[in-house]
Formats: C-alpha cells, structure tokens, sequence
C-alpha cells in the first residue's frame, strides 16, 4: 500500500516544446517534414577528415551553422557542437519568453562533449574538454541560475537525461527543466567505431538481414518538460522509465536482451499498464547484428513482436548522447499528430524473433502510449513510455 501511495503521489514529466537541429534541418518542424518524405541526412564521403577509407554520415553542415549561429552570438567563440546546442535551446525559449530562468533547471546529455578537441584546442582552454565546462557554457550563456547536471552514461544519456529531470522535479529540485542533448563526429569517435568493425559506407539498414552496420551521425536537440501539462491541449507525459545494466560486455549487448528486458518490464510497471497497451515502439536501431538481434529478442519476451516497430537511425545516423533525446521528441510528436514514421532502408527481417517494422509512413493511428528503448555501450539500457493524454481522458 505503501508503494502504492507513493505511486500515486509521484508527479509526471510533460514534454512541452523542442527544438532539433540536424542535417535534416534546424527546427523540428523542418526535421518531422523530412521524415515524413522519407528524406534522409546522410551522405557518404569518400574523402573525410575521420578516415581514411569512405564513411557514410549524418554531418551539419558547418558554414549553414554558422549562419544561424550569428543570429545569437559570435561562432568564434563556440565549437561546433557548442554553436549546435546553444540553438537548440534558444528555439526552445524563443517559444517561451516568459519562462524564469532563476528556477528552471539544466540537463545535459552528451557522451563524448568536445573531445575532438584532444586533436586540436585551437583557441580554446584545455578546460573545454570537461563536460562540466560544456554545461557551465550553456548555463552562462542562457543566464540559468540552478548548476546545470550533465549525464553521461554512453547512447542511453540522451533519454535518461529527461528520467533525471523526472527524478529532480520529484524530489523539488525544481518545477521546469530544459533538457538539451548533442554530440559531434570526431577522429576519435569515427575511428572507436571503426575499431570495432561497427561503421558501414552505405546507408544503415536498421533489423534487415542485408545490414552492414551503423552510421554515426552529429546532432542536438532540446526540449522544455514541466510537473504541469499545457492548458486546454493534448499533451505527452513520460508515465514510465527504467534503466537496467545487463553488464554484459564492455561494447557487446546482452544475447539474451535481459537488461532490455527488465527495463522494459519495470517501465510498464511504473506506468501502471500491460504491453497491451503499447501502441507503437521506437528502437535504438542502430544496425549492428548484435543490437537489433538483442533488441528484438526483448521486444519478443515482452510480447511486443506484433506492435509496428521503427528506427530512425536512416534518417540522422547513430547521434550518440542526442540519439535517445531526439527519438523521445519524435515519438511526443508522432504521437501528437497520430502517425508513424517508416524505418528507412529496410529489406527483410534479419533477426531471429518477429518483429514488425514499419516500412512506409502513415497516418490516423491510435497512439496513447508509446515504447522508446535505447541501450549502449557498456550494457546499459533504458526504456520510456509515453502517454498522451487529454483527449479522452
């Protein structure tokens, strides 16, 4: 009774307005319009500055960044992946002007920060490595007064980033939270990846039996959440999370998709509902046999196989620390406008459990609740549920 009433009691997490900035473009607007075509981010480069055979990759195009960027303050005085989150936040408060900055918190979530900057520090201090140099950037900026948390915890930070803000506005840390999510290619990004045979040079086929691995991709994305829903509209909460660590192997998932598995299971718990109920999953999809073969065996223990599934991964590549935050706003907005977006790419099933991939987009689907997962390295693993609710309720 007693877990029961502390249940009850907990306050939800509403996803309010976003803003993603990719190669697919530099609103969410642009980005959802881009899904829905079908329109992909990346491209292959024969010759690029990370290897020296050809890649294929979710790049932001540098010089149109900048150009944006000089809108809000001077690109000299920012890397690129500072420039990439600065506008992400800004998009968030130009659509709120009102919002008290002296209260509201600071999440960020990255995996690797400026790292590149181990190649060259080019004008910048050695202290711009540190990932609390990278929050305290954007809490000066803006002017945030709270101490900005930053979460790092591998390809899973990005959705566990907004599972803390959960955590902090339960606890009263604060009402509102802004949580902001980016990563960047590097030399030392391309090359880990390559070392573990993960890259392919052509487009990723997330869960196809003709796949040949991951794209990475560079993006950040930022999203306004509070302990209260907008008024007179239909809104998003996040009704259930749980993280588990399989600790199966430094870089390799679980073959059995245990700690997905678990997470998944304490999620539903947590939103207080059965996998019935789940109308539709965002994978992390990355397109590694090992991964998309762990995630459909989980989705299988949960008995998901027969719930449309997808991975955008096609569309931006692996963004690492932005990957899971980004997918959580498409899945706030796919829910919002009752459609599903196709996973790109995809031929035939190439994993040994039924799953259903979503091949082409559509619309006037019934989507209360809503299954993200994610994992990483490490054996680390998450899983979201969202709710929408105002309709009917």
């Amino acid at each position: 009774m007693e877990k029961e009433n502390r249940a009850y009691l907990m306050k939800k997490l509403y996803l309010h307005d976003d803003c993603i900035i990719s190669p697919l473009g530099f609103t969410t607007s642009k980005n959802l319009e881009n899904l829905r075509s079908g329109t992909t981010g990346l491209q292959k480069l024969n010759k690029n500055e990370f290897l020296e055979t050809p890649i294929c990759a979710g790049i932001v195009n540098s010089e149109i960044l900048t150009d944006a960027f000089s809108e809000i303050g001077n690109p000299q005085d920012f890397t690129k992946l500072e420039q990439m989150m600065l506008l992400a936040v800004q998009g968030v408060l130009d659509k709120n002007p009102e919002l008290d900055l002296d209260k509201t918190g600071l999440i960020i979530s990255t995996t690797k920060g400026n790292i590149h900057l181990l190649d060259d520090l080019a004008d910048f201090k050695k202290e711009r490595l540190f990932l609390s140099n990278l929050g305290n950037i954007i809490k000066d900026f803006f002017g945030f007064k709270l101490k900005p948390i930053v979460v790092s915890n591998a390809c899973i930070s990005g959705g566990l980033a907004l599972a803390v803000a959960k955590k902090m506005i339960n606890v009263g840390k604060f009402s509102t939270a802004i949580v902001v999510g980016g990563d960047m290619l590097s030399k030392f990004v391309v090359s880990g990846f390559n070392s573990f045979q993960a890259l392919s040079e052509n487009d990723c086929k997330p869960f196809s039996k003709d796949r040949t691995g991951i794209n990475l991709g560079e993006a950040a994305a930022a999203i306004l959440v509070s302990d209260l829903p907008k008024k007179n509209s239909v809104n998003i909460s996040l009704a259930g999370d749980a993280s588990a660590n399989d600790a199966n192997h430094i870089s390799g998932p679980s073959r059995t998709g245990e700690g997905l598995y678990k997470s998944i299971q304490n999620s539903l718990k947590e939103a207080q509902i059965s996998s019935e109920a789940i109308k539709a999953i965002s994978t992390h999809g990355t397109a590694t046999l090992y991964n998309d073969e762990m995630e459909a065996i989980a989705i299988s223990r949960s008995e998901l196989g027969e719930i449309p599934l997808h991975s955008v991964k096609g569309y931006y590549g692996h963004t690492l620390g932005a990957s899971a935050l980004i997918e959580a706003i498409l899945c706030k907005h796919m829910m919002l406008n009752s459609e599903l977006y196709p996973s790109l790419n995809f031929t035939e099933t190439g994993v040994s459990k039924k799953i259903n991939v979503v091949t082409a987009y559509r619309k006037s689907i019934n989507l209360d609740y809503v299954l993200k997962t994610a994992s990483g390295f490490g054996g680390c693993n998450l899983a979201m549920i969202f709710k929408k609710e105002g309709e009917n309720d």
